[in-house]
């Protein structure tokens, strides 16, 4: 079975709505690390000296290749990547491989 990795950069206003649709789209599971900090294009703003960006959040979904496309397109769309500026980005990275998955890899195998 081959997986990919999907890791998405987010704000906390949209991670449980993404997290839901990527379950939805197939993803089995999920990791989240908070207060993640990134920069775009345009630098962040400052108010008297004092940067005014929230925290992120780092969402990691480890993935059967097949869903992966779906799960990544759901997460977009949720996540509004292509429409709001500042919303997050997404990324999908291939596997090697995987070890600690013997549960999920049973349970992906008896659901096809």
């Amino acid at each position: 079975m081959k997986f990919k990795l999907i890791v998405a950069f987010l704000p906390d206003d949209r991670l449980d709505e993404v997290l839901k649709v990527a379950r939805t789209a197939g993803a089995t599971g999920s990791t989240v690390i908070t207060s993640a900090r990134g920069e775009g294009l345009e630098p962040e703003r400052k108010f008297l000296g004092l940067e005014v960006s929230s925290h992120r959040n780092l969402a990691f979904w480890l993935v059967e290749e097949s869903v992966a496309p779906d799960v990544l397109a759901q997460i977009s769309r949720e996540g509004r990547f292509e429409e709001d500026r500042g919303a997050g980005i997404a990324c999908q990275i291939d596997v090697e491989e995987v070890m600690g998955l013997r549960r999920q890899i049973k349970a992906l195998e008896d659901k096809n």
